[in-house]
């Protein structure tokens, strides 16, 4: 068995605003989390990575905190969390909150004290630089919001940095004092109980913006090292760091335990394999199985020996994952459960999206008007500018408009889909009468029960936690096929990408079923057809 709890265990992400509303105003909250307390423990999952659900004013739903140590009145009180953290522990589901520590709000106390007097201690929390020929110190772009990455403060004649929103407001970790700050807030949560953090866009916080240096500053591994002493110390506290600049070496650097600083990243190549190599962020190509089977290989090699992989197809910030990559017709659910299978074959920590273990699809709008995503709406404005019409503009957001991902749970063919009596602050996908939990737990071959399964495998076969990993290269690019192999016991896992039939060649030796998406399996091996979307994992 290896090491510790979270190498072993599923992590299934919420954004609290669209899991389950309890109090009927269409915004989600932490009761109504406790409400679904046991359909997760069902699931299998043991610990629940918790998006924001601090005080904020939402300019990017959570992701700009005016409080650390608050909670926002649309999700409940500080007892709702404590609630929340004993309820869980009561089914073995840990908590792991979302550390957003890149930037605050434009209304946190540090700001508005940094803001107002240019003399306080809270000034140097944040990224002051003075004009440069009466303009903004450089040409760094916002990521949300387009335009100068620099704020004017009038009253002071300087400029502070914001990265993604304007009221996202950028902080300065090279300040000892902001750093001690942060990590008496880590240590409140904590003593709370908790056991981990992710932590947002974490290769950002060592940043130089006068060098334009914005990802894996000098003093990132620094900062990482003296947190982890500073603060969680224990190995099995789980740490989970965004890093979309990391390759799998970075992911190596940041994860290998000798260097104590975290359990591991989300390392995000993989999603690469169905976008323009530095094209824009709607500009597509058809998929790369051969590109995704190199991203995802190349973790499972590097991090074979030290280190710790992530897992995962989707989060709050990415398209459906059956969307993307499977097809979302009449073998939506064959598709999803490849998916499914093929990763949590893999070595590392499997992440599970809400709405992913029943197959929840994109949600396409025809109106900017629907849109509430704030990167979405400023690119339709961009794209407009640049000649494109209305529609030509909605098709290419809603390729990766991040609403896709934050429709409202799915529970059952109610109203609403059984999220709130209210209409919700992101409207339900149509969908939900046919995509939904109550529908998946009454059908025995659902998307549901194959991801309890491939959870329950993980937490009790040590050839999925510990062994080694074994690319089959001799098979069609569509295919991605390799074994895991732990002393006397290896598995084979094969999956078929397309939707169209394929024959493939693997080891010619018997094979006992593990788990499969079709109702057989190929029990002698050797040259097979694969059927669409087929995928199985074998003893062999």
């Amino acid at each position: 068995m290896c090491q510790h709890w979270w190498q072993r265990a599923t992590v299934y992400q919420i954004y609290p605003r669209s899991f389950q509303d309890s109090n009927q105003d269409g915004i989600g909250d932490i009761p109504g989390i406790i409400s679904r307390l046991d359909y997760l423990a069902q699931l299998g999952i043991e610990a629940i990575w918790l998006s924001p659900v601090y005080l904020s004013p939402n300019a990017d739903n959570g992701y700009d905190i005016a409080d650390y140590q608050a909670i926002n009145p649309e999700y409940g009180t500080m007892a709702d969390m404590d609630r929340l953290i004993k309820a869980a522990a009561k089914r073995h589901i840990r908590i792991v909150m979302d550390l957003v520590v890149n930037h605050t709000s434009d209304e946190h106390p540090w700001f508005v004290s940094a803001k107002a007097d240019p003399h306080s201690e809270q000034r140097d929390y944040y990224v002051w630089a003075d004009p440069v020929d009466d303009h903004a110190p450089n040409d760094l772009t916002s990521g949300f919001i387009g335009g100068s990455a620099w704020e004017k403060d009038a009253a002071s004649d300087q400029y502070y940095l914001h990265l993604f929103s304007a009221k996202q407001v950028d902080l300065n970790w090279q300040n000892p004092q902001l750093r001690q700050a942060i990590y008496q807030m880590m240590n409140f949560w904590i003593d709370k109980g908790i056991a981990g953090f992710r932590m947002d866009v974490i290769d950002m916080i060592a940043k130089e913006p006068l060098k334009k240096v914005l990802v894996n500053g000098p003093h990132l591994h620094d900062y990482l090292h003296e947190m982890q002493q500073q603060t969680w110390h224990d190995p099995e506290f789980l740490t989970v760091g965004e890093a979309w600049s990391a390759g799998s070496k970075d992911a190596l650097q940041y994860s290998d335990e000798r260097r104590q600083e975290l359990s591991m990243i989300f390392q995000f190549g993989h999603l690469w394999a169905d976008r323009k190599l530095g094209g824009e962020k709607w500009e597509t190509v058809p998929l790369s199985v051969g590109r995704l089977k190199q991203a995802l290989y190349d973790c499972q090699t590097t991090l074979a020996a030290h280190g710790w992989n992530s897992l995962f197809w989707n989060n709050h910030d990415l398209p459906r994952a059956v969307s993307r990559f499977g097809q979302v017709g009449d073998q939506r659910e064959l598709s999803a459960k490849m998916l499914a299978i093929t990763l949590h074959g893999l070595k590392g920590t499997p992440y599970v999206y809400q709405g992913e273990e029943i197959g929840m699809t994109n949600c396409p709008v025809s109106l900017i008007e629907q849109v509430n995503d704030v990167e979405a709406r400023t690119i339709y404005q961009q794209l407009r500018a640049q000649g494109d019409d209305a529609l030509t503009a909605m098709e290419k957001i809603n390729i990766f408009n991040r609403d896709n991902a934050r429709t409202p749970m799915q529970w059952d063919t109610g109203e609403y889909g059984g999220f709130s009596q209210h209409r919700p602050w992101l409207d339900t996908n149509p969908n939900y009468f046919e995509i939904n939990v109550a529908t998946a737990l009454a059908e025995p071959t659902s998307v549901f029960w194959t991801y309890q399964r491939l959870i329950a495998l993980r937490k009790t076969e040590a050839v999925l936690q510990c062994g080694t990993f074994t690319a089959l290269d001799a098979v069609p690019e569509q295919v991605i096929a390799y074994t895991r192999q732990h002393e006397q016991t290896t598995w084979l896992i094969c999956a078929n990408f397309l939707a169209t039939a394929v024959t493939v060649t693997l080891p010619e030796k018997s094979a006992r079923l593990i788990i499969s998406n079709y109702d057989d399996y190929p029990a002698g091996l050797g040259t097979v057809e694969l059927r669409p979307y087929e995928a199985f994992i074998v003893a062999i």
